[in-house]
């Protein structure tokens, strides 16, 4: 199977994209939500991820790449929570707004849209090709 595409989203205030940039990478934990984990599950070395950052600014800022696959969340108390690491790949030349990505007839099915609250989230090549070119 090749290369599949993600989205993560995350507030700026808590870890930005620039600090993704700036720590060179991160083991991307803390997640509690029974479907983002199966998503993290999912995620293979190599895959590319959408940077997005939810609640100040809600656009796709960044494009990411996994560099570890899934393994035990060390924050994680109990269950069986994953982690994953993820290493910047760059930033966009201008971020990719929500409200751009529901303006547009073809992103309108995107998981961002139609699943609002999901925090990790499959994305079609197209889709992630469409908002990439959007960003430059």
């Amino acid at each position: 199977m090749g290369r599949r595409y993600w989205l993560v989203k995350q507030e700026p205030t808590t870890y930005s994209f620039d600090q993704l940039v700036a720590d060179g990478g991160t083991m991307w934990d803390g997640v509690r939500n029974f479907q983002a984990r199966n998503n993290l599950q999912a995620m293979r070395r190599g895959d590319r991820v959408l940077f997005y950052h939810s609640v100040v600014g809600m656009a796709v800022v960044g494009i990411s790449e996994v560099t570890r696959e899934a393994y035990p969340d060390p924050t994680a108390k109990e269950g069986s929570w994953v982690a994953v690491d993820l290493a910047p790949v760059r930033k966009l030349e201008r971020p990719v707004t929500l409200e751009e990505i529901k303006a547009d007839r073809t992103l309108r099915t995107v998981p961002l849209v139609r699943q609002s609250r999901l925090s990790v989230m499959p994305i079609e090549k197209s889709a992630f090709d469409a908002i990439v070119k959007r960003g430059g």
